[in-house]
């Protein structure tokens, strides 16, 4: 029979179990660098069966480095291997390792899929825009909460405009304006460079099929299409249309024990930041009124909102979203805004 082996990755080493019908044949650790591992698992497991680690920042590099390396690698569901591994007596990185071969030579593991490196490249651009965005906020507010100490209530503006506004304001305050004008720089830095990656992700988006064809539903941007596409890579990964919303923790959650029988809230699992874009996408399908987003979907979400409330309808338009959007992969057909009774 094959070795199974156990990776405990951290930043700077990554302790390792090696198991083989049964019993534990080899331990030890090894800098964390999946060439360096590569090279010490072929000395003491001749014949690795599986090499298994959970998810975590250098998933992704390891899995693609082992595997090119020629090893089994298998990469598992954190959430799900520390409730086995929390079992053990004493924690450490040793038995967190020897936990993991346990599984892998078990098999009672959720292995995961790693996404390419070519779409998390396409993750980070969204998730480092993201970010930008958040610290352009903060700049805002803090000006407007240092100036309005001192009376300088700035109007409601964005962009140019609150420059302008700021600017105008902080005449005559000379050592106010000491404090507050290199905060505007750093502002308007941060805000050019959100616009180069506004124009990376455009560009990204015009030469993707798939992109643009997710962008005919209406609501679906550019970064919420490109998003989805990252994540979901191939449509053939979810044999099911309806899969991908519990996939994104877009459904209930539900807790049966006796005669207590409930559903709760959605679970939020997986993708946090394609599941924000998908509600803000709902909520923007449902709250415009321009002609050009009329649809079923729509109509379907409004009766729902006066059921259940708007917050909660837009949860279930979120996940109809996601739905529908693998279907248009996976079939390559354009969304339909309304589908025609036959008499």
């Amino acid at each position: 029979m094959g070795q199974h082996i156990g990776l405990d990755v951290s930043l700077k080493d990554t302790a390792i179990a090696i198991r083989e019908d049964g019993h534990r044949i080899w331990r030890g650790k090894c800098r964390s660098d999946p060439a360096s591992i590569a090279q010490t698992v072929r000395k003491h497991a001749p014949e690795p069966q599986s090499v298994v680690f959970e998810t975590g920042p250098l998933a992704t590099w390891f899995f693609h480095v082992l595997k090119g390396e020629g090893l089994p690698a298998i990469c598992i569901e954190a959430r799900h291997a520390q409730k086995i591994l929390g079992e053990t007596l004493n924690k450490t990185d040793a038995n967190d390792a020897e936990g993991l071969a346990r599984l892998a030579e078990t098999g009672f593991y959720k292995a995961v899929r790693v996404k390419s490196f070519e779409s998390m490249l396409i993750r980070s651009l969204v998730a480092a825009r993201t970010q930008l965005l958040s610290m352009t906020t903060q700049l805002t507010n803090l000006i407007r909460g240092l100036m309005k100490t001192f009376g300088l209530v700035v109007p409601k503006s964005k962009g140019s405009v609150f420059e302008a506004n700021v600017e105008r304001l902080l005449e005559g305050y000379v050592e106010l304006a000491q404090i507050i004008l290199p905060l505007l720089e750093t502002w308007r830095a941060i805000r050019k460079r959100v616009s180069a990656l506004n124009r990376q992700l455009r560009h990204a988006a015009r030469h993707s099929p798939s992109t643009r064809l997710l962008m005919t539903i209406p609501g679906i941007g550019a970064i919420t299409a490109i998003s989805y596409v990252a994540a979901i890579e191939n449509p053939k990964n979810f044999p099911r249309s309806r899969s991908v919303g519990a996939w994104l923790g877009l459904t209930t959650r539900r807790y049966q024990s006796g005669e207590v029988d409930f559903d709760g809230h959605i679970s939020r699992r997986g993708d946090h930041r394609l599941r924000g874009l998908l509600y803000e996408a709902a909520t923007s399908l449902l709250t415009r009124t321009r002609a050009d987003t009329v649809s079923d979907l729509k109509t379907w979400g409004l009766q729902l909102r006066e059921r259940i409330g708007f917050k909660r309808a837009a949860v279930a338009v979120a996940r109809k979203l996601a739905v529908i959007m693998h279907s248009m992969l996976r079939t390559g057909q354009e969304f339909i805004p309304t589908r025609e009774v036959v008499a």
